[in-house]
Order: C-alpha cells, then sequence, then structure tokens
C-alpha cells in the first residue's frame, strides 16, 4: 500500500487508487462530472494546495533564491494545524490503502507536489516510486 505523487491529467497506473487533487483550481473547460473519466482527480482537495498569492511566488521563481522563498512559504502553510493533521493521516492512510496526489504541473521538482512528497515521508509515509 502507497501513495503515488502523481501529475493530474496523466494516465493512471495499476493499483493507484482514488486520485486527490492538491490545486487550487479545477481543470479549465472540463466538466466536473468528466474530472475522474479523464484522470484528473477523483476528490478536489485544494486544502493542500498553496494559497493563490504562494502560487503566484512559484510560478514567478526563476533563480534558486525565489525558488526557495517559495518553499519556506508553502511550508509554513502546511504548519498550520489542519494541514499537519491532513498530512499524518495521509501518511497513516499510506500503509493501509492505495491512492494518489497530485497537481497539474509537468515538472515536479518544480512543483509544491515535490514539497508535499517531503512533507509526507516526514511523516513516514509510504511512497510508491
Amino acid at each position: 500500500m502507497a501513495i503515488r505523487i502523481v501529475r493530474l491529467g496523466s494516465p493512471r497506473k495499476s493499483g493507484e487508487g482514488i486520485r486527490i487533487g492538491t490545486v487550487r483550481r479545477p481543470p479549465r473547460g472540463v466538466p466536473r462530472s468528466e474530472y475522474a473519466a479523464q484522470d484528473w482527480y477523483d476528490v478536489w482537495y485544494p486544502n493542500l494546495a498553496p494559497a493563490a498569492e504562494t502560487v503566484k511566488m512559484a510560478m514567478a521563481a526563476d533563480t534558486p533564491a525565489a525558488w526557495q522563498a517559495f518553499r519556506r512559504k508553502y511550508r509554513a502553510e502546511m504548519a498550520t494545524p489542519e494541514n499537519k493533521h491532513t498530512i499524518a493521516l495521509l501518511a497513516a492512510l499510506s500503509r493501509t490503502s492505495n491512492f494518489s496526489v497530485g497537481c497539474y504541473c509537468e515538472d515536479e521538482s518544480r512543483c509544491h507536489r515535490s514539497l508535499l512528497r517531503e512533507l509526507l515521508l516526514e511523516h513516514e509515509a509510504e511512497i510508491a516510486s
């Protein structure tokens, strides 16, 4: 059992389980009834997405220092009690269930999902490769 960290909209892998969209906004131009069928997500959970202003920081991060500023800001957002509890819950569920979390970004290394992966690992989540 494990969590997969995925790019939303990519083809699902066997045994992936439900997809949780950790994005601020639903996919544009896609009817709500098609989110799962088109491999976007089964459940939208924007609580683990960066705040709108933090997303802007990530999009504008064109230097290592700017990316580090985004990292600090997102990790601070995830340090709130409600987000820490959610991350701990997902980590615990990863030991008994298959599911995935994801975002739209093409490059995980320049996406909040890379940081979400780190946070889940810090909470001893089982992460699938």
